[in-house]
């Protein structure tokens, strides 16, 4: 080779090497640089999404300006395999390595839905049903009544609401068998299952925290004395069977139609719980106020008043009504 070709060959290395230097510094500058995007941006990646799928949702969401780009960054990053599904809040101005780094930790938006205490099995699982973001079919069964905790759950988009529904079974099933382990003695309850029927009934007797362990006392006092439990809530769960309100007041026909539930005709507790129970309900029902109250009435004031015997209750009872006809 000639003196003239080397130089030439070095004029061209140096022009290749300054054009590849460039490129790489401009290809920097695209990948950290601020995206194009400047409000936060809410953006779905659905399971098994692929590389190209992503890039495209991204620059569809006005997130990337190139899908390219971010292909090529995902692979320099080795990420292009690693990025998860889920749903995602993009910070404005983010950067493509910024939007790499969220997808591959899995930064994925918390949404929740809660249970309140009371509903029944039925109520609860359309809450579930209705749940934004989860995914697949609910259940074909119906869990047993009052075996989902009440609480409120967190979950990712996607998630499925079968996998909803069992950690809902689980919650309940850990909360009640450490609540179990913990129950005071003397009880006249044989089993958790039986402990979580009660705390169901005291559930939807009041909804006065205060309240919960004196309502369980009447109750367990009762079962001592084998009287019945007498609970109107217990003869509603008997008609509608847990799938909704009953609608309307209860009648003295009511209370003198034998269901399985029906607790002013059968003596002890029903077969199931009438509702899911929270678990200040369940631990009012094993750790119960030390009470002689036999009796209960509402007094006017969202709560209850107590009693020992019968004629002290007719006369609660009686102030009730009185109440109830006057409002005062």
């Amino acid at each position: 080779m000639s003196r003239r070709s080397k130089i030439v060959a070095v004029i061209a290395f140096i022009l290749i090497a300054d054009a590849l230097f460039g490129g790489w510094i401009w290809f920097q500058n695209q990948i950290q640089g601020e995206g194009p995007h400047s409000t936060e941006q809410v953006v779905l990646i659905p399971p098994g999404s692929g590389i190209q799928k992503i890039a495209n949702t991204m620059m569809e969401r006005g997130v990337v300006e190139s899908d390219l780009l971010f292909r090529l960054a995902a692979r320099l990053k080795k990420a292009d395999r690693g990025l998860k599904s889920g749903e995602y809040k993009i910070p404005a101005r983010a950067s493509m390595l910024d939007v790499l780094g969220i997808l591959t930790k899995g930064e994925t938006v918390v949404r929740s839905f809660t249970i309140p205490e009371g509903l029944t099995v039925a109520e609860a699982m359309e809450i579930v049903a209705k749940a934004k973001g989860l995914a697949g079919a609910m259940p074909s069964s119906l869990p047993d009544e009052g075996r989902l905790l009440p609480e409120t759950y967190h979950y990712s988009y996607y998630d499925s609401k079968a996998q909803a529904v069992r950690r809902m079974e689980k919650a309940l099933d850990d909360a009640l068998a450490k609540a179990w382990a913990g129950r005071d003695e003397g009880l006249p309850l044989n089993s958790p299952e039986e402990a979580l029927i009660l705390a169901s009934i005291v559930e939807k007797e009041t909804g006065v925290k205060a309240e919960r362990a004196r309502v369980a006392a009447v109750f367990l006092n009762r079962l001592r004395k084998g009287m019945r439990l007498q609970s109107d809530p217990t003869v509603i769960y008997g008609i509608t069977q847990g799938k909704g309100p009953l609608g309307r007041d209860l009648t003295r026909a009511d209370l003198d139609t034998l269901t399985p539930w029906n607790t002013y005709e059968i003596t002890g507790l029903p077969p199931t719980p009438i509702a899911n129970p929270g678990l200040a309900s369940i631990k009012a029902v094993l750790h119960p106020e030390q009470s002689d109250d036999l009796y209960f009435v509402a007094d006017g004031s969202g709560g209850h008043a107590f009693s020992k015997t019968l004629n002290e209750h007719n006369r609660n009872v009686a102030k009730w009504r009185k109440i109830q006809r006057t409002g005062k």
